[in-house]
């Protein structure tokens, strides 16, 4: 059994944030998120690390963050772009935004041998999510044994601004039944919320709400499964919304488990998470990173 692969969603420009946060430095090293995610990665066993960019921002991304992680990772790329598309469909007219997560991970199809774990670029996921993954997917299992890291909402909110967490339903036997996306979540005291029509209503979500990060352990099956059912996806979401419509990895999993086609394993963390969803989060964060060195959970120097 080959060993898994971590693949990095890093294509999105973070325009809520305000900039290239994948490559945004959070520590006086100039480290980035990806510095950590990989650093933990390594220490839990993973080895061929995968990265989903655009082409336009290679340079610099190779720049900033390859070029120092090479000598300890096989790092390569694969590069999302809207013209990855099954034959017979075109881009829309005056669409730019990529086709979402799981046409991201579809891209990088060609790179993916082995069971592999995904997750966002822009996340901290701490070292814990990390090995649980790692440990999942490093025992041999059927194909349609996925797993996800679930947190709880209340330490996954911004304070400042909404974010989108996959909301989970699980069963008694520790697997998911449903998994919701919810594109609007927002922190109201002690409490949250979620709303789906720009706020004209609002809907209570309680703290320790399990919810998904875009953390899974999933098997080589989901690349076919995702190619095969990305045409009807088109068909049904162009004449709605041609020019932000997303083929988003929670509600395609969330479908496939509904059918039955597969089972998704709930690994469970109490860790905080960590990240630049709004442009105020990104001190928040450096205070973290700097008491986790302090505290000897990192090494200052990451790569040495």
């Amino acid at each position: 059994m080959k060993k898994p692969i971590l693949l990095i969603m890093a294509a999105g420009m973070g325009s809520r944030f305000g900039g290239l946060k994948q490559i945004e430095p959070i520590d006086e090293q100039g480290h980035v998120i990806i510095d950590y995610s990989i650093f933990d990665a390594k220490r839990a066993g993973f080895e061929k690390i995968v990265c989903i960019i655009k082409p336009e921002i290679e340079a610099d991304f190779e720049d900033r963050i390859g070029r120092r992680i090479r000598p300890f990772v096989d790092l390569q790329y694969a590069y999302q772009t809207p013209d990855k598309l099954p034959a017979g469909y075109g881009i829309p007219e005056g669409r730019v935004k990529p086709w979402g997560t799981a046409h991201a991970i579809l891209c990088a199809k060609d790179l993916l041998d082995a069971p592999f774990a995904v997750l966002n670029a822009d996340d901290f996921y701490g070292a814990d999510a990390f090995q649980k993954i790692y440990d999942y997917l490093a025992v041999p299992r059927e194909e349609s044994d996925y797993a996800m890291v679930a947190y709880q909402l209340g330490n996954t909110l911004s304070d400042y601004g909404s974010v989108a967490r996959g909301v989970c339903e699980v069963g008694e036997n520790g697997k998911l039944k449903t998994l919701t996306e919810r594109l609007k979540i927002v922190k109201q005291g002690d409490a949250a919320a979620f709303t789906e029509d720009d706020g004209a209503t609002w809907e209570p979500l309680a703290f320790d709400t399990p919810v998904s990060m875009n953390l899974f352990g999933l098997q080589r099956s989901v690349l076919d499964a995702f190619e095969a059912r990305f045409p009807a996806w088109l068909d049904e979401n162009l004449p709605k919304n041609p020019l932000k419509c997303e083929y988003l990895l929670p509600r395609v999993l969330d479908e496939m488990m509904k059918e039955g086609k597969i089972t998704i394993e709930m690994l469970t963390t109490t860790a905080r998470w960590h990240g630049v969803t709004n442009r105020p989060d990104l001190p928040i964060l450096q205070a973290a990173i700097k008491k986790m060195q302090d505290d000897g959970i990192y090494p200052v120097e990451l790569w040495k």
